[in-house]
């Protein structure tokens, strides 16, 4: 095979006149003057960002451009932001979104029913992944944080999963300024905020001096009660609402406690957690069916309340849960 011809030069020294000495001067100080340096961008305002969020330590030098929400919480914050054209990809939603939020979720596409696989969440080309459960960064699936680092994507988990203290209404408040922050948009998540602490004042005005009720979280189980611990926001809701949780002790935001042990804690109320594919009605039957239970008081006097999972983690329903869950422990009030 031949090479490719090259094309021939000319030197400048074989033309037959040459150029005076003097000549060349002017034109050998232009090749050997400095290039103009081409300005730097620049930076958007607020940036660069420094955050750490449940230990891992990261520096914006832009807002994210193609973000990937993995849970419905932390989707909704993103909305409520209005954020949704930053948003390339979602996943995972426990029950029906936000109606305030739908047409912009509507405009996002969905990569997975639950979470997306690590090849479907690649191929959306995401810069960011927010994630609202420890679960959204599985290791085993190959979507560990560390991993997603190493493929050039920044990420986040919702504050509640992170290894800390009780979760309360300033990690919410923090969770969404910091969020604000990350996407340049820190204006919208001080409105947020104001507004999320003008609706929790007045459901504390309204309950407040009311004699806590003893409650019980019912999120599913048959051989366990899978209930709400102290740690996550659950416990908050339920304490701003004007209630007691009988498993406040429980060192994590969500686990299982013994059928004899709600017995012994005799809760007033049953908080019944609604998502999935068992329904409300089916886990109160359960309840009210198991002759263990039958004098336990939210049982025996049929005290149930309701609400959707997605009230009860750490996103922008909390506000507006506590005034439900308070409507429904005192309705008098």
């Amino acid at each position: 095979m031949s090479r490719p011809r090259r094309a021939q030069l000319r030197s400048p020294w074989s033309r037959r006149t040459l150029l005076p000495a003097a000549a060349l001067l002017p034109l050998l100080a232009a090749c050997s003057a400095p290039t103009a340096q081409t300005p730097a961008a620049k930076a958007a305002p607020g940036f660069p960002y420094t955050v750490t969020n449940c230990g891992v330590k990261t520096t914006y030098q832009a807002p994210p451009k193609r973000a990937v929400t993995m849970n419905q919480h932390v989707t909704e914050i993103m909305l409520a932001l209005g954020l949704e054209k930053s948003l390339v990809g979602t996943a995972y939603l426990d029950d029906a979104i936000l109606p305030a939020y739908k047409k912009a979720y509507d405009s996002v596409p969905v990569l997975a029913k639950e979470y997306p696989s690590k090849e479907a969440l690649l191929a959306a080309n995401p810069d960011f992944v927010y994630g609202g459960y420890s679960s959204a960064f599985a290791a085993k699936d190959g979507r560990s944080r560390d991993d997603l680092e190493r493929a050039g994507i920044d990420t986040r988990l919702d504050t509640e999963y992170c290894p800390s203290g009780s979760t309360s209404v300033d990690d919410l408040y923090r969770e969404v300024r910091e969020t604000g922050r990350t996407f340049g948009v820190p204006d919208r998540a001080e409105a947020w905020i104001r507004e999320a602490r003008a609706t929790l004042d007045a459901t504390g005005k309204r309950v407040g001096g009311v004699e806590p009720v003893s409650v019980l979280v019912y999120d599913s189980g048959d051989k366990t009660a899978f209930t709400a611990g102290g740690k996550g926001i659950g416990n908050e809701i339920i304490t701003r609402a004007g209630g007691r949780n009988v498993f406040a002790d429980l060192d994590k935001p969500f686990g299982d406690a013994t059928w004899e042990q709600v017995v012994a804690r005799a809760p007033e109320v049953v908080v019944i957690y609604d998502y999935g594919s068992t329904t409300v009605e089916q886990k109160k039957k359960r309840l009210l069916d198991d002759p263990a239970l039958k004098d336990v008081p939210a049982i025996r006097n049929r005290r149930f309340a309701v609400m959707p999972l997605s009230d009860t983690v750490l996103g922008v329903r909390v506000p507006a849960a506590v005034g439900k869950l308070a409507a429904q422990l005192h309705p008098a009030r």
